[in-house]
């Protein structure tokens, strides 16, 4: 029975979902109307910009993580283990912080060029408006360069290097050995970290929105919030939705071919290629580069926004309303990460412990942790508006269910389940996978079953998991923008909604706080991270 009510929870987290495909079966001759509408007017240009932003995004991750990878795992040169680690610190830069710390920095009235003007008497504008479609990709690629970075050096640590001694003993020259040898290597990791860094693209709206980018993501909020029209909302979001499906497809396919055979291990150092003087300065000024842009310079512009305003402005009113959205946060992602650790630790248990390989109650648990794991790659813009179209199909027959979830604190946590139980469970059960079956087998043969098996064997050993697992949840939350933005209470900002609120109004002094407290918190899971490497 447990079994069952465990798959009917992940079936209702996965309603978002459902009733955004479900819409189409609503359709009338009126609805029919307006997405032939659609295709004729805003569909093609939503599309096309969509596109060119993916086209970008994928060319710039692919070469720019791709190169830092090899550059780090394939080379061997001094300060390379700075780099190592370093290189993953954009990860904690969401990219709409980026994008109001690079706009504050580089337009007319900016610094850059105001200093410029001055030095060298220049008039007008030097260069045409950041908030632009290059603009937005240089901001993605910058930001999340890292997926493709950590995963193509994960495939070639360790492995590359041996083959790449053998080849060199064989004639090869360092061009052919990177080239032919190294690089197929990682040619699964590649693709597989080019698509995590697009579904992040497509489920953008803060810089989208910023930018005055006609992407799916801010024409679905466009249709809901200005023109309030439902159905197209809901189509849009199913567009956006099948394109995010492909891109999961083609990531877990990738992940799928990822082979790895046992090689003799290397020294140190071995089978790396040593650079000295020119060349390893070179290496160093082209890690630099996706590292300057994509942390330090935004957050040295957001400090300086910070004590700009601190010196000269008001201080008093962005305080009160930056602990207001900081307790908000808190509090929020507390609860959010609370509540997802317990679907993963009850879905991961129930995996574990249900008897019978390939039975009924096995098949049920694993269709639940697949439609909950669905829910990290679907936007928050799908999510939002897959939550609220029930409601207005049912505020005729249940009006009390609108006030339970539209605008509170219960709608919301919500979202985040559907959003990020996905990240929990999949850390939950990583941790499983290292906890053999045999302990299993010994302490039923003590007489532990059930839930006591769990208490006294599962949980003590989990316990770093499932800290990791609330941690990277927590986080997750703390960023979360589209679905906080249409969701949240009357006159209860988060930060991501306070730092976009005010970023939008041209405050962006006002907006520095709150955007460089996320970017603080998004350090601790690259801290985190960079542990397990160390680790490792």
């Amino acid at each position: 029975m447990a079994i069952w009510l465990l798959f009917f929870f992940a079936l209702a987290l996965a309603l978002p979902v459902l009733s955004v495909l479900g819409a189409w079966l609503a359709l009338d001759a009126t609805a029919w109307a307006q997405w032939q509408h659609l295709l004729d007017t805003v569909l093609p240009g939503y599309a096309a910009q969509t596109a060119l932003l993916a086209l970008g995004v994928g060319l710039g991750t692919l070469v720019v993580g791709g190169a830092s990878a090899a550059l780090v795992s394939l080379f061997e040169f001094r300060g390379r283990r700075f780099w190592d680690v370093a290189l993953l610190l954009p990860m904690a830069m969401p990219a709409y912080v980026a994008a109001y710390a690079y706009t504050d920095a580089l337009q007319f009235s900016g610094p850059l060029q105001t200093a410029l003007r001055e030095t060298y008497g220049w008039q007008g504008a030097l260069w045409g408006d950041v908030r632009s479609l290059p603009g937005a990709v240089v901001l993605f690629v910058a930001c999340l360069y890292p997926y493709v970075y950590l995963l193509t050096r994960t495939a070639l640590a360790e492995r590359a290097a041996p083959l790449m001694e053998a080849a060199r003993l064989l004639g090869a020259s360092l061009p052919r050995r990177v080239l032919e040898v190294a690089m197929p290597l990682a040619r699964p990791a590649l693709a597989a970290g080019v698509m995590l860094a697009l579904m992040e693209t497509l489920a953008d709206y803060g810089v989208g929105s910023y930018f005055g980018l006609s992407t799916l993501s801010t024409g679905i909020y466009k249709a809901w919030l200005v023109q309030n029209d439902r159905f197209a909302a809901a189509q849009l979001a199913s567009v956006l939705l099948a394109v995010v499906v492909l891109c999961l497809v083609a990531e877990r396919r990738a992940q799928a071919r990822l082979r790895f055979a046992q090689v003799r291990a290397a020294a140190p150092g071995g089978g790396r290629q040593p650079l000295h003087g020119a060349f390893a300065l070179l290496a160093h000024l082209l890690l630099a580069v996706p590292l300057l842009l994509g942390f330090v310079l935004p957050v040295l512009v957001l400090l300086r926004m910070v004590w700009l305003e601190a010196k000269y402005g008001e201080l008093e009113q962005p305080w009160v309303r930056f602990f207001d959205a900081a307790g908000n946060s808190l509090q929020l992602a507390l609860l959010g990460a609370l509540l997802t650790l317990l679907v993963a630790l009850l879905l991961s248990a129930a995996q574990r412990l249900s008897p019978g390989r390939g039975g009924v109650r096995q098949r049920a648990v694993a269709a639940a942790n697949a439609l909950v794991g669905l829910g990290y790659a679907v936007p928050g813009a799908v999510i939002a508006i897959g939550l609220l179209l029930p409601l207005v199909w049912l505020r005729d027959f249940w009006p009390g269910l609108t006030v339970w979830i539209t605008g509170t604190v219960a709608g919301l946590l919500m979202a985040y389940m559907v959003r990020f139980s996905g990240v929990a469970l999949q850390t939950v059960q990583s941790g499983y996978a290292r906890v053999p079956l045999t302990l299993d087998d010994s302490a039923r043969l003590l007489g532990l079953t059930g839930g006591r098996l769990w208490w006294s064997v599962h949980r003590p050993l989990l316990q770093r998991s499932a800290l990791a697992a609330a941690l990277l949840v927590f986080v997750d939350v703390m960023k979360e923008l589209p679905a906080t933005l249409v969701l949240r209470p009357f006159d209860s900002d988060t930060l991501a909604v306070s730092a976009y609120q005010l970023a939008r109004d041209e405050r962006l002094a006002e907006a520095a706080l709150p955007a460089l407290a996320i970017v603080l918190v998004g350090l601790l899971p690259v801290l985190l991270l960079w542990r397990a490497m160390r680790l490792r």
